[in-house]
Formats: C-alpha cells, sequence, structure tokens
C-alpha cells in the first residue's frame, strides 16, 4: 500500500548559486558514497546531480511527511543501480522507496513513493 507521495522541483541556477556560494554546500546535502559520485562529473552534470538529489531528499521528506529537519540530508542516500537508475540506499523508511529525478532545461523535478511492506 502506497503511504506517502512527494514531489519536488528546483532551477539547477538555485543549486549552482548555493554551491558556488557555501564551500560546504555539497557535503550538506551529499552522502560520502554520493559525493564519490559527484567529484568524478564536471560541468553542467555535476549542478544536474546535485541537483537531482537534493530535489529527491526533499520529496522523500514530504512523502514520509515531515519535511527536512525531522529527516536530513545524511539519512537519506540515492546511489544508481546496475542500470544506472537512482535508487534509495538509506532512508529511515523500512518499506520500498520509489524515485524518478527528470531534467529539463534548467529545472530538476524528483517524486519519491513510500510503498509499506505487503505482510500477507
Amino acid at each position: 500500500m502506497i503511504i506517502g507521495h512527494g514531489i519536488d522541483i528546483e532551477e539547477l541556477s538555485s543549486i549552482q548559486q548555493a554551491y558556488t556560494k557555501h564551500a560546504r554546500f555539497a557535503q550538506k546535502v551529499l552522502t560520502e558514497a554520493e559525493l564519490r559520485r559527484f567529484e568524478t562529473l564536471s560541468g553542467k552534470r555535476k549542478i544536474e546531480y546535485l541537483a537531482g538529489r537534493w530535489s529527491a531528499k526533499e520529496a522523500f521528506a514530504k512523502a514520509w511527511g515531515t519535511g527536512i529537519g525531522k529527516v536530513g540530508f545524511q539519512d537519506l542516500e540515492i546511489l544508481n543501480d546496475e542500470k544506472g537508475a537512482p535508487i534509495f540506499t538509506r532512508s529511515p523508511f523500512s518499506g520500498k522507496v520509489w524515485v524518478s529525478i527528470s531534467h529539463a532545461g534548467n529545472s530538476v523535478m524528483a517524486s519519491v513513493i513510500l510503498e509499506e511492506k505487503n505482510e500477507n
């Protein structure tokens, strides 16, 4: 059963500005494993990755019903599966977490669905 759905949309330029202005912005948003991947990227792809993780974590917090604060950026980790799709590898939720991240122009959008484990 679906117990939560969250959506977040961000402008890449806002994330770029925060990253440029605050030296530790990426370390605040990304876990160690995410940061290792981030550091291998360059140019626009680097900002798209950071913005995508930011947006997906915000969407998770909305689906969870708390917003960022009750659940922090470091409580959530999104890596990629063997096909390259984003997957939550860390969260406080014990069920299935579905995530989709999309980029278009200057925008990034993430959708997160929290699905409770079926106990039948």
